[in-house]
Order: structure tokens, then sequence, then C-alpha cells
């Protein structure tokens, strides 16, 4: 806990076996109170791997993709009674030893939510994000940009990177997939609302 907060880690996972135990190694476990790994259907041993280290371990039938994780992860951690949730990739693409300094930040009252940005400071091609990834992230914060009129470095969030062979299990073409799915939720949201087509899933109470 932090200042009496419970503070639950989300690990949504897939094919994550190789570097699990590395990632959960380094989180700080003294403010760390519950951590919850969601497997979307790996066909490694993530879920035994998980259950093993002692994670609340939940299983999905089937893939559901990377949204569908993150949703199923978010509603176990408010379940099981977190004030503050911290998302975490099993990868280690992102360096867990800045969840103290992200929780602390919530503690502080001073904001609602913690977003970092592989853009800002050193950057993510330093470290050592693929050029094809870069260019395709740009494109698409600029295209989120002005169909969300706003002025964001990235959406697409993580911590100061470090990419190597084992860091990604997202390919191309799961990347491209992701890709086409921001670009629709964006173009629904703007055309919502500006009054032009009324999304249901927004679910906005009637005047």
């Amino acid at each position: 806990m932090l200042a009496g907060q419970r503070i639950a880690v989300v690990l949504p996972a897939y094919n994550a076996a190789r570097t699990l135990e590395r990632t959960v190694s380094e989180i700080d476990r003294e403010i760390v109170d519950d951590l919850i790994l969601t497997d979307d259907a790996s066909t490694d041993t993530t879920p035994i791997l998980a259950k093993s280290l002692g994670l609340y371990t939940i299983i999905h039938d089937r893939n559901r993709g990377y949204g569908a994780n993150q949703k199923t992860c978010y509603t176990a951690a408010l379940g099981r009674g977190a004030d503050i949730v911290v998302m975490l990739h099993p990868d280690y693409q992102y360096s867990p030893r800045l969840i103290p300094a992200m929780a602390s930040m919530i503690v502080s009252g001073h904001y609602d939510a913690v977003l970092a940005s592989r853009i800002m400071g050193v950057g993510a091609l330093a470290g050592g994000m693929p050029l094809w990834k870069f260019l395709a992230n740009r494109a698409l914060t600029l295209a989120e940009n002005l169909l969300l009129a706003q002025h964001f470095s990235e959406y697409h969030t993580g911590f100061p990177t470090r990419y190597f062979k084992e860091a990604s299990s997202i390919n191309f073409q799961r990347s491209v997939t992701y890709g086409f799915g921001v670009l629709d939720t964006a173009l629904r949201f703007r055309l919502d609302s500006a009054g032009i087509r009324p999304w249901p899933l927004l679910g906005k109470p009637e005047p």
C-alpha cells in the first residue's frame, strides 16, 4: 500500500512465458498488494508459470484481443479491492521499477490517471523501437489527435522502453489489425461527438 491505498498490478499476457518471471521479480512487493494476470489463450506455458509465481490468474477460453484482455484485468482488479491499478506488460519491455513512481503520482491527489509516453524524454528509437513501429505510432497518434481534437505525444503508451527479441509477441499482422481498430474507434467517437452518427456504445444519457 501507499498512503493506505491498495495497489494492484495487472498483466495482460499472451505468450509471455519467456519473460514473465523476470518481469515479476522486479515488482516492488512492499507497495504492490495484488498481482493479476489475464492470459489471452496463450499457446505457451504462460498461465502455468503465472500460477506458480503466485499471481492471481485468469484464463480466456479463446483469444479475445488486447482490449478485451485489459478489460478483464481492470474488472478483476476493482473486484479485488484495488484503489490504484497499474498496467504492466509481462514481456519485460517496460521497467517494473517505475511502478512506485507512477502510483505515487496518483496517491498525491494531483492526478486521476498517469499515462507514460515512449516518445518524450530519451525517445522510443533510442530504446530500440523498430522503425516501422515508430512510424506507425506517429501516424496513428497524428490521426487520433485530429479526430479527438487533442494534442497527446502518444496514445499507445508505455514506460521507457527496451526492445529485444523476446520483448513483444505482437507481430506485423496483429499490429495492423490493432491500428485499424484504433482508427475505427476514434472515427466513431468523432462522428458521435459531432452529432453526425450516434454510437450506442458510448451510452450517452438522453437529455
